[in-house]
């Protein structure tokens, strides 16, 4: 993927907090299911997705723990093979995609307990 993902832009058009963390959540979640089919590669996400516009807009505009830990540990993907042995790195890669996963069904269902 070339183009790279303006979160801010996406999520403009919401109408309400809980609108633009339902969005940021279903907009990782799609991220790491491409992470997950091989459709992305780590680095890939970090140009398209988890860049530091990104990173900094959901930090300072999102103010939400979890959507912050979602782009925390989303940039740090392409660490995770560039520090461990192959093997032990794809294991962590899919340990980080699962916990990713979670992170971004945790938000949706705080958002739909929340309307």
């Amino acid at each position: 993927m070339k183009q790279r993902v303006d979160i801010q832009a996406l999520l403009s058009h919401s109408d309400s907090e809980e609108q633009r963390l339902a969005s940021f959540a279903l907009l990782s979640l799609g991220v790491v299911e491409s992470l997950v089919g091989g459709a992305m590669t780590a680095s890939e996400a970090v140009e398209a997705f988890f860049h530091a516009d990104n990173c900094l807009y959901v930090r300072r505009q999102l103010r939400h723990v979890i959507a912050d830990e979602i782009m925390s540990r989303g940039v740090q993907l392409p660490d995770i093979f560039a520090a461990l042995p192959a093997e032990e790195a794809q294991r962590e890669f899919q340990r980080e995609l699962a916990a990713l996963r979670a992170l971004c069904l945790t938000m949706l269902d705080d958002q739909r307990m929340a309307a």
